[in-house]
């Protein structure tokens, strides 16, 4: 995600900067350089050799001779983007202020002059986060086009937000955004039927694929509306991940296949109010949820054991043929799992689904990749297909690039 990015790291005196040194560890295993700038306060909270340790850089911590400011973070300078993370909320007024009295806040200065994206990830107890003064400074610096990574209010403290939140946010800010302005629908995750109220239908979906698309699609600029159903049944490894916490899309949680296309369809339709859907509605959807293809009639009380037991399944809707009815202009890609194994029939049933809801394309997987973390794809177009083996954050990457250039093609000239 990171890879080839320059990532000049702030460090200031908040208490959560004990946690730098596991972010700058995260920064470099998504493929950052990093090099740290630290204030005084922050050398009396983490030392400075756990820093350099830890970015395996020289850390800043004065601003002499060598104007490292403007090495750093200057015209042609070193950073492709400056992060503060933690930013006090005194960090925070002074650089709404120009106040360059310790190493961060020059290089903020310097980077504000320079375009070069500075993020900022605040960090403090929550009635300083409430001042009004510090939500001044932090609407005054966002309209100068600085990114802030919301905390997590907890226990009264604005708690520094997750590693993930910081990672993506500093991917975006550092990248060329092809996605800004375009609102990306997501599906993803598996459906679940109620047979009765402790039993479900459902399959071994575990959602990381459509979560890796919408990352993707944030990272590169997008508003992402992420309609997620449950994690199917997975190993405890397995299942360790889940999507309790996704910064970088508003969620919408969802259990039956009923439910997916409601939210799917208020997403990308939109309602023009802005409550819980985006007003304009979807720019594109991408369908890569496990929907269930069946449901059935729910029993009120649990069903005993031991008996004999006949189940009468119902079809569900089809959701992209549902959302083609509603939009019929819109990108959809679609997703095509397999069990079949054998290359010619994935690509022949997935052009039958193209052809059937005029899809932008189909990316055919086979089911034996569910909840692990590396894929095999084909990229399926009406008239080609084109092979992608690996992780499956490397596949997303794949399909976010390709709704850009279908999304540019949609575009009036």
């Amino acid at each position: 995600m990171l890879e080839g990015v320059n990532v000049a790291l702030g460090v200031t005196g908040s208490i959560a900067a004990v946690k730098t040194v596991e972010l700058a560890h995260e920064l470099r295993r998504r493929g950052a350089e990093v090099r740290a700038v630290m204030t005084d306060s922050a050398r009396g909270i983490v030392h400075p050799w756990a820093v350099e340790f830890a970015t395996d850089n020289d850390v800043v911590t004065e601003i002499t001779g060598a104007v490292e400011h403007v090495e750093l973070c200057g015209r042609d300078g070193w950073a492709d983007v400056f992060l503060i993370a933690p930013a006090t909320a005194n960090t925070v007024g002074k650089i709404a202020n120009a106040v360059d009295d310790t190493p961060v806040t020059t290089c903020a200065t310097t980077a504000l002059g320079a375009d070069t994206p500075v993020v900022i990830a605040p960090a403090m107890h929550e009635p300083m986060y409430d001042h009004p003064g510090v939500l001044e400074a932090i609407d005054a610096v966002a309209e100068w086009g600085v990114a802030f990574v919301d905390p997590r209010v907890e226990e009264e403290k604005a708690k520094i937000a997750s590693e993930e939140a910081i990672v993506c946010e500093v991917a975006r800010a550092a990248g060329d955004r092809p996605l800004e302005g375009e609102h990306v629908v997501v599906t993803s995750g598996a459906t679940a039927e109620s047979i009765d109220p402790v039993r479900v239908l459902t399959n071994r979906s575990s959602g990381r694929m459509g979560r890796a698309v919408a990352r993707a699609c944030y990272v590169r600029g997008a508003d992402v509306t992420l309609v997620h159903g449950v994690v199917g049944p997975q190993s405890l490894e397995r299942s360790a991940e889940t999507p309790a916490s996704v910064p970088y899309a508003d969620v919408q949680q969802v259990e039956t296949a009923a439910g997916m296309l409601a939210a799917t369809r208020e997403a990308c339709l939109g309602d023009g109010t802005g409550n819980d859907t985006h007003e304009t509605g979807a720019d594109a959807l991408v369908s890569a949820a496990a929907i269930g293809d069946y449901t059935v009639e729910t029993s009120e009380e649990k069903i005993r054991s031991g008996q004999d037991l006949e189940l009468e399944f119902e079809p569900t809707p089809k959701l992209i043929d549902e959302i083609r009815a509603d939009r019929p202009e819109l990108p959809i890609v679609g997703f095509k799992a397999e069990t079949a194994g054998d290359e010619s029939t994935m690509i022949d049933r997935a052009r039958e689904t193209l052809e059937r809801t005029d899809l932008a394309f189909v990316v055919a997987n086979d089911a034996s990749v569910m909840g692990a973390d590396r894929t095999k794809a084909l990229f399926v177009h009406e008239e080609d297909a084109a092979r992608y083996e690996g992780t499956k954050a490397g596949l997303a990457g794949e399909i976010a690039d390709s709704l850009v250039v279908v999304l540019g093609d949609d575009r009036p000239d």
